[in-house]
């Protein structure tokens, strides 16, 4: 049951950042300008999916709190700089994304654009900092309690950081390609192609840091497959890469919502049994048995949870057909 409730939180933070990183990634790409008209439809294309695609962060953190009590406590000590940074960047992207559309200056709308922008760039460094905390082990000492938060401040982290805003760029991109006018989504398109290469370098640089840092060696329990995520993560890049060559974005999307969602899955891989892995003490790292509520708690919770992932899987397949059109009215190429 343990194992069944730490998949279930997973997929939630995967689902997650596969549909909210397009989210990020298109309040990344208003840095590129444009026009005021072009940034408005790439704000249009994305309304009437990212309230929708929070509420998967939502669901994530309710079953964090309620199934894994502990392991909320540990993140939330050991992590909190980065992950206040990254509820703050989704709160000012909300924000400015409903607000930006109220005034009809286009100098307090830019403002508003300034905002989406900071929010997204502080959500995905966020998200891939409080991962590489995961993922290279936090100083957790015999009583339980995480000491300090230098932990976050390494080179994993940081560039672990950065390729996550570089996937998230690729993925708005990708989705962007998707959904605007014909003649837009070709600019943007090629905009995608070239993202690309960037995010490659970006967690080949990750990789390679990970792979020198004794704190990442140290807690990963199986190497074999910390060397092949990245790997797969490379191929989803080169695959959306050629379907985008192709004007195939349905494919490519896909393809860079697989990228986002194999570091999440490269944390639960490698460190199982553990959730925390102590840095500081081999005996006080954390298993997902030991960070898991109790089994009465957990089948209680079920009963909350089990309607919870067809009802979410439904409502975004709802929201894809309903708004499946381009922009300008239509129908994308998806496949």
């Amino acid at each position: 049951m343990d194992l069944a409730w730490y998949a279930l939180l997973g997929l939630f933070f995967t689902g997650y950042l596969m549909l909210a990183g397009y989210d990020y990634g298109v309040g990344l790409l208003l840095a590129r300008g444009g026009g005021p008209a072009l940034r408005r439809e790439a704000l249009t294309a994305l309304g009437p999916f990212f309230l929708g695609n929070e509420v998967w962060l939502v669901a994530a953190v309710g079953i964090l709190f309620g199934a894994f009590p502990v392991l909320e406590g540990e993140l939330l000590s050991g992590c909190y700089p980065a992950v206040a940074g990254a509820l703050v960047g989704v709160i000012l992207v909300t924000v400015g994304v409903q607000l930006r559309s109220r005034p009809a200056d286009e100098r307090i709308r830019a403002r508003w654009d300034r905002v989406v922008m900071i929010g997204s760039a502080l959500a995905a460094v966020g998200w891939g900092v409080v991962l590489a905390a995961l993922l290279q082990g936090v100083p957790r000492q015999a009583d339980g309690h995480v000491a300090g938060v230098s932990h976050l401040a390494t080179p994993f982290a940081a560039t672990v950081g950065l390729a996550m805003v570089a996937l998230v760029a690729v993925h708005g991109a990708t989705f962007l390609a998707l959904r605007l006018s014909a003649d837009a989504a070709a600019v943007v398109g090629r905009t995608a192609r070239r993202l690309v290469p960037v995010a490659l370098t970006a967690v080949a640089l990750a990789t390679v840091v990970g792979l020198l840092s004794s704190r990442v060696r140290d807690a990963v329990q199986r190497p074999a497959v910390a060397v092949l995520l990245p790997v797969l993560l490379a191929a989803a890049l080169l695959a959306a890469r050629a379907a985008l060559a192709r004007r195939r974005p349905g494919w490519a999307l896909a393809a860079t919502g697989a990228a986002l969602a194999l570091p999440v899955v490269l944390v639960g891989a490698t460190l199982w049994p553990y959730v925390l892995v102590s840095t500081t003490d081999p005996g006080a790292s954390l298993t997902v048995t030991d960070a898991a509520a109790s089994a009465p708690t957990l089948r209680l919770l079920g009963w909350v949870a089990l309607p919870l992932l067809p009802a979410l899987l439904g409502f975004q397949a709802m929201c894809w057909w309903v708004f499946r059109g381009r922009t300008d009215g239509r129908a994308p190429v998806y496949w």
